[in-house]
């Protein structure tokens, strides 16, 4: 089942904020987040707050339906107008994630999205993204996507090898993800991101390697790879203690990013973030871009995480309490923690190294500034940066991302 929440102090009931949370907003960006919470099947190595409908049978009654799941949404949006006030800023990003988003009609998504637009507005250039299961989706569900204001889109592709989508419980064919890039090219989308995992048991570099020539082959300007993360309480998780399917170790996940880099490097793609490699500046994921660089976003949905000026909460998990909250005129916030500028700092250089362009050397303290001095040294951090006040990864640095980190922020 999913990972537990934090814990935390209580949210009001009207999901007030307080009032530092607003100061200097004008200078942030405000990005929306939609979770939809549904899935078909529970793929072995998941531990997102999802639910299939069996797991929701006779727990969450009507209020967890997805047949009413957009207008249950779109209340979550109605309040977070009711919070932030007369703040003026139109929605820089959408990203509607899951789950499954794919799993609700079109219109559903459509409509969540409207929801958003008719309580704060769009920017003109405004990213609108949603993450799609290949076998969820066709033409005509991706022209709906189009033609309601959606302009850049998501595939679950994990791996081009049955063997390997055999492991992690991935119910897709291969080379139907190549082919919704076509689709979605003949809809409309400009831009189109393809998701690898790197790392399965039982996954060669062979197998990797025709992963990463086959998303390339179809043509996304956008391409993420995740080394697979096997979490406590998975499916898989218990399928490696029991010895049934091997342990992948960290050896050879620096051989698959490496594998990773030269193929997408050699493709015309360019990381930009450790996991995420675009063809243009204008392909790059500016949504999460926003999340690293610490800007503001209202996560709506059950168990979202939200973040706006230094505040960050968290929603109830479940479908049916988030609904019944929200029913109430109540906000379905479970905890929430407001950062000291400590905290601030120090998640900046967390997520800022992990950029290509790195984090300012203005931002370490004393011990991390002599560990960035030591990283350069070790070739983990690029010289020309450096020498211009910014702690950028080298290739190996990237391999030893979280290590790194780790010094820095001391």
């Amino acid at each position: 089942m999913p990972s537990v929440l934090p814990d935390g102090e209580p949210v009001p009931d009207d999901g007030s904020l307080p009032a530092s949370a607003l100061d200097g907003a004008g200078d942030r960006p405000l990005a929306f987040y939609l979770h939809v919470p549904y899935c078909a099947t529970r793929c072995g190595y998941c531990d997102f707050n999802t639910y299939t409908a069996t797991e929701l049978r006779g727990s969450g009654g009507v209020l967890a339906s997805r047949d009413n799941y957009a207008d249950t949404l779109a209340d979550e949006i109605r309040l977070a107008r009711k919070v932030l006030g007369d703040d003026p800023r139109p929605v820089r990003t959408v990203f509607v994630g899951g789950g499954t988003p794919t799993l609700l009609a079109a219109g559903d998504l459509v409509r969540m999205l409207d929801a958003v637009r008719e309580e704060f507005g769009l920017a003109d250039d405004a990213e609108i993204t949603t993450e799609a299961n290949p076998e969820s989706v066709g033409p005509e569900y991706l022209e709906a996507l189009r033609a309601g204001g959606f302009n850049r889109i998501s595939f679950g592709m994990q791996s081009a090898r049955q063997h390997v989508l055999k492991v992690l419980d991935r119910t897709h064919t291969p080379g139907r993800p190549e082919a919704c890039v076509a689709e979605a090219r003949a809809a409309g989308f400009d831009h189109v991101n393809l998701d690898l995992i790197y790392g399965t048991p039982g996954e060669s570099d062979d197998d990797w390697r025709a992963s990463l020539e086959a998303a390339v082959g179809a043509g996304p300007d956008h391409v993420s790879a995740y080394a697979l993360i096997v979490e406590e309480g998975t499916q898989l998780a218990r399928r490696i203690r029991r010895g049934e399917v091997p342990m992948t170790d960290d050896d050879v996940h620096a051989d698959r990013y490496l594998i990773a880099e030269d193929v997408l490097s050699g493709a015309g793609y360019a990381w930009y973030e450790v996991s995420n490699w675009a063809t243009s500046e204008a392909g790059r994921c500016l949504h999460n871009e926003l999340y690293w660089r610490g800007a503001d976003w209202w996560g709506a949905g059950p168990g979202a995480h939200s973040h706006v000026g230094g505040v960050r909460w968290w929603n109830v998990k479940h479908p049916g309490a988030y609904a019944a909250a929200l029913a109430e005129g109540r906000s379905p916030g479970a905890g929430r923690e407001v950062l000291t500028s400590e905290d601030r700092r120090v998640e900046r250089v967390l997520l800022e190294l992990r950029l290509r362009e790195g984090v300012p050397l203005a931002l370490l303290r004393e011990a991390g500034l002599a560990a960035a001095s030591r990283a350069l040294d070790e070739g983990l951090l690029q010289p020309g940066p450096y020498a211009e006040g910014r702690a950028a990864l080298t290739l190996r640095g990237r391999l030893l991302a979280d290590a790194v980190v780790r010094d820095l922020v001391d």
